[in-house]
């Protein structure tokens, strides 16, 4: 059942839980996130960075909006961290259901400029639109964010939606996109949070959800956030895996010899994702 994210927060916003965004560089990671919430009914956002895009080509995304539409529980295709406006209108012409323009680097009132042009032409066709307001840390090798955190103001969040008309908001309160450093715990702004959520009267979004400890996630949905990225976690665990399989099995070289134990791991990670977010079971809160 393929979603806007406008339709598919609406109901998880409504009904406190949040709905985790994966990252889908392979099709063997889109297996694992498609087979767990088809096993748990659980809905999902499937969504794509433009960097991921170049490594599966635009031909792929036949194959993910085929199973997409397929799927027996919502899903939304969506772009993350779009740029330019070339990213988002390529991923409007591929099929995508949402997008993100991040325009977060720039001064304010360009940044409210672009989003504003990007959701009028995305609400003509209608595709959902997500931006982002404050700055994402930004660990190890991650293509995202930045080196230091700018921390969403509540009050400025209210005049950039009420000027720029968007669907959604990813807040900086003080995750990093990557995977933290050994020993270093992140601490989430959860005061600013709850004031934001009070002013804002759309779904919040939280980038770099890998990493930051369980039960401040949860609080974090119970304080208006309705969706989380997730992508390291995912795949940390599942690269971790094939190395240990090649490793214990230097002769094989059959795909489907190696991955099927890449993708079980990975599945243990959303699947537990899908538990801290109050996902688990969602489906029939759908039509």
């Amino acid at each position: 059942m393929l979603y806007t994210m406008k339709e598919l927060l609406a109901v998880a916003r409504e009904n406190q839980f949040a709905v985790p965004a994966f990252n889908i560089s392979s099709h063997e990671i889109l297996r694992a996130v498609l087979e767990t919430c088809k096993e748990t009914e659980s809905p999902v956002i499937l969504e794509i960075h433009p960097l991921e895009i170049e490594h599966l080509t635009d031909l792929y995304l036949a194959t993910l909006r085929r199973a997409a539409c397929e799927a027996d529980f919502p899903v939304v295709i969506h772009l993350d961290h779009g740029e330019t406006v070339g990213d988002v209108m390529r991923a409007i012409h591929n099929g995508y259901t949402s997008v993100m323009i991040d325009a977060s680097k720039k001064p304010y009132e360009e940044n409210i400029k672009q989003v504003r042009e990007i959701v009028r032409m995305a609400h003509a066709v209608p595709v959902s639109v997500e931006a982002e307001l404050g700055s994402i840390g930004v660990m190890n090798y991650s293509a995202e964010g930045v080196e230091q955190v700018v921390y969403t103001d509540p009050a400025q969040a209210k005049d950039f939606v009420e000027k720029t008309g968007v669907d959604t908001l990813a807040v900086a309160i003080g995750t990093a996109h990557g995977l933290y450093p050994k020993n270093f715990v992140p601490k989430l702004d959860l005061k600013r949070l709850a004031e934001i959520s009070r002013l804002v009267d759309i779904p919040l979004v939280l980038h770099g959800g890998s990493g930051n400890p369980d039960p401040e996630i949860s609080q974090a949905v119970a304080l208006g956030v309705c969706k989380v990225n997730i992508s390291s976690d995912v795949k940390s665990v599942f690269f971790n895996e094939c190395r240990r399989v090649l490793a214990e099995n230097p002769g094989i070289y059959e795909p489907n010899e190696i991955f099927p134990r890449c993708i079980a791991a990975a599945k243990q990670v959303i699947q537990h994702k899908l538990g801290v977010l109050n996902t688990l079971g969602k489906r029939n809160l759908y039509r």
